[in-house]
């Protein structure tokens, strides 16, 4: 069974992105997403692989999802389903899925662990993640982190499981 876990920052009203970009910049979210998916798979939507300053993420293998046949981008697997993804995905080390919200959605029920950062605040937004249901998931680990110099927003890591 292939290890997919989806990481994501969201407000406090589910929001994830506006405009294909972050709500808000968090440094010490950004520096752990980074030491987390280092080494690993990152699975991601084809605007989500736009909105990179650098393009593909380096020291990871990059799954781009598009539903373009034929399309490539230079450094990145193309994958043409949420299928082909998850047959392209290591069995060996961590698949992370790390947006947008269709695949977010999509994925969702094919995950087994949720790296969630809870942003305490709301935010306009035109993309969404789902609801994560108390019945499915159980909190294996918490933290709180006030605002500071480098984070204008309070939040919380969760590390989910599937129950």
């Amino acid at each position: 069974m292939k290890n997919i876990s989806i990481i994501v920052a969201i407000a406090e009203n589910y929001a994830i992105g506006r405009n294909n970009d972050l709500l808000c910049h968090l440094s010490d979210d950004l520096k752990r997403f980074k030491a987390l998916t280092t080494g690993n798979v990152v699975v991601m939507g084809k605007r989500t692989f736009y909105s990179l300053p650098k393009g593909a993420l380096p020291n990871r293998e990059n799954i781009v999802i598009t539903d373009m046949a034929g399309e490539q981008i230079p450094g990145c697997t193309m994958a043409f389903s949420i299928e082909d993804a998850i047959s392209k995905m290591s069995n060996e080390k961590e698949n992370f899925i790390i947006g947008g919200g269709s695949v977010y959605a999509q994925f969702l029920p094919h995950a087994n662990k949720l790296y969630l950062t809870r942003i305490h605040a709301s935010f306009e937004a035109d993309t969404f993640f789902p609801v994560v249901s108390e019945t499915e998931w159980k909190v294996i680990s918490e933290e709180t982190v006030a605002a500071n110099e480098k984070n204008e927003f309070p939040y919380t890591y969760q590390i989910l499981t599937r129950k």
